[in-house]
């Protein structure tokens, strides 16, 4: 008895007998805690290893320890000691028949290469029971626990832990060479790496070393050994055949016949493995009971035997519908197990779907930007390109117009020419407009319209398109509108164009009233016509891009379906209200908005509107620098009739070599100059010369200055082609001089301008629809030119319009609107 051991012990450390029995007392309980406490972790690390790997589920290995703990404690109240040397020798007969498996596979499997040469522990690649180790243990226990039941024997029962170590220590190299091994690996590891690298696991987060990670393909991605044990979502996807279930079912099929598995793995089966698997353990702990007693007399030991198996009957019954509601209601949970593994399977292949979508899409973006980054360079060189001859054209057109000696009936050709010039202009800032809006950069500009000349031309364009289409078209302007405001031309121009083109295009009769209000600064333009209306349900669709409104039976109409898209964005963007009515069979109205103020000082373009002859003061000189002749040729042919000096150079080397004998008081600088460039020039001559002043000309829309320090060289940036009346303007700011203009000229212009429409004859009016009846387009025009060298008509000039696009019909009813 160690007890005893202790109290004689401490006798020799003090002479107090009472005193030594209190030390030994503490001592042994001390010792008895460490030793009991330190078992029952020990052992909660093994119920918590062998649950995890079978339910997938960690409370803990305080729970375990708690419950190792509480038996133990149970055992001690009830007083089970006599059976605690049958139960110690039962246990040791099944631990000898554990070390005897691991023995003869480390042994002999091994060596022998019956099982993998090394030790995998991560359950990712283990199945659920391995025959080599398990059934070669549950032989061994089985025989030695039969042989030290003494059903052998008296020397079997003495050697029944040496029979249970040589029974698995025989049998796991048997089972293994009968197996060929492959119940030790569920999958290989393919996965390569550094030893002692760490990996972040795809649940916890957290960073482990190589050895406990597992590529997992329900999570896409490496997985923690722990994280792998835990959880119960997967359902082993990483490998399926090696579950319990599924050996048990092979197990089963390769000894069983097929009716007989399937009644095993049905609700029958799953119920009657569970009624034996909880009887039996329960029938384990009744023959314990029952064997404390079994040193009592006969009559106490048969007693509690018949109340032990009574008792365990009923337990049996009560176990029994227990058992069988566990078992229903497991049905049901792996069901729904079964359903959310389909639904997140479907969610999961749908993921990698977009995934591959999302790829896909990046992919077609990056091919699309690239396709439109060269549209954009595309479209910017065939502006550039563009702009460079369009320059001469329109700049003599602008010359030949002013020019007094031409005949009149020459004077509509040259404007023709022009307003084809700035019609072609127009067409090539709608191509950059469209490179800006894909861009997200719409520039908007404020400066000085001449809106009376502005509604001029779009009424009379519109005239000509109603009268084609035999409708009345009818303007009428507020007195009070001024004749210049302050507005980005080109974009309230599109806007009117949009919505006066819509109106005639969906009229077919009746007729499209013009309207335009003005008071406190703001303008209401108002478009109504008698077409066949919107639906209530299709207003807001007209403005979406690309949307085409069109009622059943009604003709196809021409367009795109972005003309109301970017008239209600430039709206917008201007400030301004579009708003729209409209009715079924009566027509529509559009409504806008827009701050037009005017101007506080005389207009630029008012001032240059009148012939310039030249300009007060002392004569200037003024170098051009173009690499194009017919550029230069033609800036000189406009400053110099007006007293400048030019001077022309063909580069930047030719220019400086000019400057060595001679001053300069503006530079005309293209930007685009061959070898030494336009701003490197302008840079040079601010230093030489800071008083001179400095124009570049380019044939890009916007000024590409290369610093970005915010100190610049020029005085001004002006595009190709080139306005005369704006080029002026700004030649005489920079130079700060004043011009001279022709008053006669300006007279006679104004008062050709205010004269009012001149009605013709009807013997005229009879003679031209004759003319046209016949086709005879030569003698028309000789006609309308004899008739125009008598003034300035715009009904004459209308109808040279229409007779140049060949419109012989829509001038036919023109000169009939005429004469009625």
């Amino acid at each position: 008895d160690p007890t005893q051991m202790y109290i004689v012990a401490f006798n020799y450390v003090t002479d107090s007998p009472q005193v030594a029995l209190v030390v030994a007392c503490v001592f042994v309980i001390v010792a008895q805690l460490k030793i009991n406490v330190t078992n029952a972790y020990a052992g909660s690390i093994a119920w918590s290893n062998f649950f995890s790997r079978l339910t997938h589920s960690h409370p803990g290995r305080v729970v375990w320890l708690v419950f190792n703990i509480t038996i133990a404690l149970l055992l001690m109240e009830i007083g089970i000691y006599r059976a605690l040397e049958e139960t110690l020798g039962t246990y040791s007969t099944v631990a000898v028949a554990w070390v005897g498996a691991l023995v003869g596979d480390l042994v002999i499997n091994k060596p022998l290469r019956l099982s993998p040469p090394g030790i995998e522990f991560k359950r990712a690649h283990l199945y659920d029971i391995n025959p080599v180790g398990f059934g070669s243990m549950i032989a061994g226990s089985t025989l030695g626990i039969v042989a030290h039941a003494g059903l052998f024997g008296s020397h079997a029962n003495a050697l029944a832990p040496y029979i249970a170590f040589c029974v698995a220590f025989l049998l796991a190299p048997l089972i293994a060479w009968y197996t060929d091994g492959k119940y030790y690996l569920a999958r290989t590891n393919n996965r390569t790496g550094q030893a002692h690298s760490s990996e972040q696991c795809v649940v916890c987060r957290h960073w482990w070393e190589h050895e406990d990670m597992s590529a997992c393909p329900f999570y896409e991605g490496l997985i923690c050994s722990l994280c792998c044990t835990l959880d119960s979502s997967c359902r082993d996807s990483c490998k399926p055949h090696a579950r319990i279930s599924t050996q048990s079912l092979e197990f089963c099929t390769r000894f069983l016949p097929a009716r007989v598995v399937r009644l095993l793995h049905g609700r029958a089966g799953r119920f009657l493995f569970s009624m034996l698997m909880f009887n039996g353990l329960t029938a384990m702990l009744f023959v314990t009971l029952h064997g404390e007693f079994s040193f009592a007399s006969p009559e106490i030991s048969a007693a509690t035997g018949a109340v032990l198996t009574q008792a365990f009957f009923a337990l049996t019954i009560i176990s029994g519908v227990i058992i069988w509601l566990f078992v229903l209601a497991r049905e049901s949970q792996k069901v729904a197990e079964e359903g959310s593994q389909r639904q997140n399977q479907r969610l999961l292949t749908e993921i990698n779907a977009h995934k591959k979508t999302d790829q896909a899409l990046q992919r077609a973006m990056e091919k699309a930007d690239a396709a439109n980054l060269a549209k954009s360079r595309y479209l910017s060189g065939i502006s550039h390109e563009l702009r460079t001859p369009l320059n001469t054209i329109l700049g003599y057109a602008q010359l030949l117009e002013s020019d007094q000696s031409i005949p009149a009936k020459r004077t509509e050709s040259i404007k023709i020419i022009r307003r084809s010039g700035e019609y072609l202009t127009d067409l090539i800032e709608g191509l950059l407009d469209v490179s800006k809006i894909e861009a997200g950069r719409l520039d908007i500009h404020r400066n000085e319209v001449h809106l009376r000349e502005l509604l001029d031309q779009i009424v009379q364009m519109f005239q000509l398109q109603a009268r084609a289409k035999n409708i009345e078209f009818v303007f009428s302007c507020d007195p009070r509108l001024p004749d210049y405001v302050i507005s980005d031309e080109k974009r309230l121009r599109q806007i009117l164009l949009n919505l006066l083109s819509n109106a005639i295009k969906f009229t077919n009769q009746g007729r499209v009233d013009f309207t335009i209000c003005y008071g406190g600064q703001v303008a209401v333009f108002k478009v109504q016509d008698t077409g066949e209306g919107i639906s209530s349900d299709d207003l807001e669709r007209i403005f979406r891009p690309f949307e085409r409104v069109q009622r059943p039976g009604s003709a196809s109409v021409p367009g795109t379906g972005l003309g109301l898209t970017i008239t209600r964005l430039l709206t917008e963007i201007m400030g301004g209200n579009l708003t729209v009515k409209s009715d079924i069979g009566m027509g529509s109205c559009f409504t806008l908005k827009m701050l037009l103020t005017k101007p506080n000082e005389l207009s630029a373009s008012a001032v240059t509107e009148a012939p310039i002859s030249g300009y007060h003061g002392i004569r200037k000189n003024v170098m051009v620098v173009d690499d194009d002749a017919t550029h230069r040729a033609l800036l000189t042919d406009i400053l110099q009739p007006l007293g400048f000096h030019m001077f022309e150079a063909q580069d930047a080397y030719h220019c400086l070599d000019l400057l060595k004998d001679r001053n300069v008081d503006l530079y005309l600088l293209d930007v685009a100059l061959p070898g030494m460039g336009g701003w490197e020039l302008a840079e040079l001559l601010r230093e030489r010369d800071s008083q001179a002043s400095i124009i570049m000309i380019s044939a890009e829309a916007n000024p590409r200055y290369p610093m970005d320090d915010g100190w610049t060289v020029h005085d001004c940036y002006l595009s190709k082609p080139l306005r005369v009346p704006t080029l002026l303007h700004n030649v005489g700011q920079v130079l700060q001089i004043k011009w001279t203009q022709d008053s006669g000229a300006t007279h006679a212009k104004s008062e050709s301008s205010n004269d009012p429409l001149q009605s013709l004859s009807d013997d005229e009016v009879n003679e031209l629809i004759a003319l046209a009846e016949i086709g005879y387009v030569n003698g028309i025009k000789e006609k309308l030119e004899t008739l125009l060298e008598n003034g300035e008509n715009r009904t004459l000039r209308a109808l040279m319009l229409e007779l140049e696009s060949f419109q012989m019909k829509g001038f036919i009813q023109s000169l009939e609107q005429l004469r009625k």
